[in-house]
């Protein structure tokens, strides 16, 4: 398990979002999503910036680094993004950068283009709304509906502050000590395998995916296996000997 964790995660993917066409909101979860699937390289979002439905977009895309590729509407009602998303895919594509493509959009449009990405022989995900034409879902090799995600989100965040209600534990000048768990638990997500377990090696690979500034000395420990051990109310740990290595295993308790 933790060879084909590993080997996963050192698969380049590109998530290309059709920004008239997504929700901004759900941007942390699509990483994540695309994340279990390789390390995302490439990361581009289309659409017309000079309009006002763009505006929420721009302060998460910045902050995890997506460049928003312009496309103006050539006509009234028309929708060119998909055209200028299509023909980036395919220079990609041909260059050999990437592994795998993650395309974010409900529309039909991008139908054949997933379908020509997997007669490559690549592998191809898709998300989005459970809206989206069955033709697009099936050309994937993966599909995940953003419903599931906002469900997801809305869990983890009540599970959250139920946490912070129990365990807040604060420093003496009132200020609230430096909580992992959101960029663990992201991680995490990434990195488990199907028995529930992570190898936390690939856990760490993870964990810059999610966060490139993450470091277990902010959080007052040396090493990511030491920051685990102590978190005792939120991970499980156990250990097995794979090719005469000893592998440290780690699992989220519910």
């Amino acid at each position: 398990m933790a060879n084909d964790n590993l080997s996963t995660l050192r698969n380049k993917i590109a998530i290309l979002i059709d920004g008239d066409n997504a929700q901004p909101s759900l941007l942390p979860e699509m990483l994540v999503e695309a994340g279990k699937h390789g390390q995302v390289t490439v990361r581009r979002i289309y659409g017309d910036w000079t309009t006002s439905n763009m505006n929420s977009w721009k302060d998460i895309l910045n902050y995890h680094a997506f460049q928003p590729i312009q496309q103006f509407r050539y006509t009234v009602g028309k929708n060119a993004t998909d055209s200028a998303m299509i023909i980036d895919a395919m220079d990609i594509l041909h260059s050999g950068v990437v592994d795998g493509f993650c395309l974010v959009s409900s529309d039909s449009d991008y139908t054949r283009l997933a379908t020509r990405i997997r007669e490559s022989g690549i592998f191809v995900m898709g998300i989005g709304e459970k809206k989206t034409p069955k033709a697009f879902v099936n050309a994937c090799d993966v599909f995940v509906f953003t419903e599931n995600l906002a469900a997801e989100k809305k869990a983890l965040r009540q599970k959250q502050a139920q946490a912070k209600k129990t365990t807040g534990k604060k420093h003496e000048e009132g200020k609230e000590e430096l909580d992992p768990m959101p960029v663990l638990s992201q991680a995490f997500e990434m990195a488990v395998g199907q028995d529930g377990w992570a190898p936390l090696a690939t856990l760490g690979q993870a964990i810059y995916q999610v966060d490139p500034s993450f470091d277990p000395r902010t959080y007052g420990h040396k090493q990511l296996s030491r920051m685990i051990a102590k978190l005792k109310d939120r991970f499980e740990i156990r250990t097995q000997d794979v090719g005469g290595t000893t592998v440290m295993y780690v699992k989220m308790k519910e």
